[in-house]
């Protein structure tokens, strides 16, 4: 998030806050590699995952670096800006181009479902079936098949 609010931050030509959220950016992506690398190597279930290989996370170092390398290029030739000592704060609150979500409520219970209703629906009084009961197998006869022979005389011609 850091990452792509510096990129915003340089468009809108705040520089010394680009460096400085881009710096953050740098820090945070620096811990998730080691947490990356270290769930990588840990035994058991789910050791395939390799989440340092991703490709979106190679791809972010590499945008990190570069974006930053390019903010610090740009402050130093055009705008010659304080890089601040505090990250910027993130703005959380999407205003554009996002829909307000609705909030979900679970619909009113019917009244056809009591307590004694929910109580009839025990799995373990059910009748038992046939169909637990493995049916024999029917032996299957063999087919026979057509003795076909290809034709040599169809009645084609290629001239």
């Amino acid at each position: 998030a850091y990452c792509y609010y510096g990129q915003t931050l340089l468009v809108s030509d705040k520089c010394g806050e680009a460096i400085r959220s881009l710096q953050e950016s740098e820090k945070f992506f620096a811990k998730a590699e080691v947490l990356c690398k270290e769930y990588g190597e840990t035994k058991g279930p789910g050791t395939t995952a390799k989440p340092s290989g991703h490709l979106f996370f190679r791809k972010l170092g590499s945008l990190i670096k570069n974006t930053l390398e390019k903010c610090q290029r740009e402050n130093g030739f055009i705008y010659f800006q304080k890089v601040p000592a505090e990250a910027p704060q993130l703005e959380l609150k999407a205003n554009y181009g996002l829909v307000e979500p609705v909030p979900f409520e679970f619909p009113a219970l019917n009244a056809h479902w009591t307590p004694e209703t929910v109580a009839a629906f025990d799995l373990t009084k059910r009748p038992k079936e046939d169909a637990a009961k493995p049916k024999p197998d029917e032996e299957v006869k063999p087919l026979k098949e057509p003795n076909i022979k290809p034709q040599k005389d169809t009645g084609c011609q290629i001239s």
